[in-house]
């Protein structure tokens, strides 16, 4: 144990760190828009927006969702997208890990590109969230014929 743990939070403090549905959700929808390394504002309404219409997130005024979308960030850049993705699944119900695969596959296919990040993102998390591959194929295909106008 260093002198100074005691008094600052460590990395292995914030890998402790357990989610709520909600947030380990939230958490799966900013990574994938941080997947190609840039984060717009665009980007960020985009996903604020689809997590808005959802009924996980219908109590959340827009002060808490910009609080949770805030501490989500600064998770994601202490520790990367590898372990908040992890951390995540860890707290995501069963029953939302295709729904967040494809709020997140929406949120990549939504400015009409995907990068090879982006790709080996979603390829990942289908498999970190233990997703059939056929399903997320189709998960996949729909999400580009909505996204294609």
């Amino acid at each position: 144990m260093g002198l100074f743990d005691s008094v600052f939070k460590t990395e292995q403090d914030t890998t402790n760190t357990m989610l709520s549905p909600a947030e380990a959700f939230a958490a799966v929808a900013l990574v994938a828009i941080a997947a190609d390394g840039y984060l717009s504002e665009q980007e960020g309404r985009e996903m604020t927006m689809a997590l808005a219409r959802m009924q996980l997130f219908r109590s959340f005024s827009t002060d808490v969702m910009h609080r949770l979308l805030d501490q989500l960030l600064g998770l994601l850049k202490q520790q990367g997208p590898g372990k908040l993705i992890t951390l995540a699944k860890a707290s995501l119900p069963e029953d939302l890990r295709e729904t967040a695969f494809a709020i997140a596959t929406d949120l990549v296919l939504a400015d009409g590109t995907v990068t090879s990040q982006e790709q080996a993102f979603l390829d990942d998390l289908y498999r970190i969230l233990e997703i059939p591959g056929d399903t997320a194929l189709q998960i996949v295909e729909v999400m580009t014929i909505k996204n294609r106008g």
